[in-house]
């Protein structure tokens, strides 16, 4: 397979306040080789049809990965401001050996809520 490098975004609209913690569910089906080292988090420019999508600034976390590779969480030093910036979760990796489409779900915890997870959204990706 050839390396990839996929962003997941978390754009203004998607954050109702400063997060604390993201947490990713990652579909079973998407079998790769995903390390807690090829995660990144950063903040982004996401790109256009002339620019491609880049980080422009690394954001110090702590990110997990639980064991069977179904759950991904992000805990970052300092929380994510609900700014007009968008931030993505970075992975490196090589495609999955399937195709098709995976659906990924994020949640994210709040400062100052409760510790119940509020939805931020989904990613789908289709490797073909």
């Amino acid at each position: 397979g050839f390396r990839n490098t996929i962003f997941f975004f978390l754009r203004p609209r998607d954050r109702k306040a400063d997060l604390l913690k993201i947490n990713v569910k990652i579909p079973k089906t998407f079998k790769t080789t995903l390390k807690e080292e090829k995660i990144s988090f950063c903040q982004v420019k996401i790109g256009g049809f002339e620019t491609r999508t880049k980080c422009i600034e690394d954001i110090p976390a702590d990110i997990e990965l639980n064991e069977d590779k179904t759950s991904l969480d992000i805990y970052p030093y300092k929380p994510i401001p609900s700014n007009k910036d968008s931030y993505a979760i970075v992975f490196k990796l090589f495609n999955p050996r399937r195709t098709g489409l995976f659906q990924f779900h994020s949640y994210g915890q709040y400062v100052g809520k409760d510790t119940i997870s509020s939805y931020l959204g989904s990613a789908t990706l289709v490797i073909d």
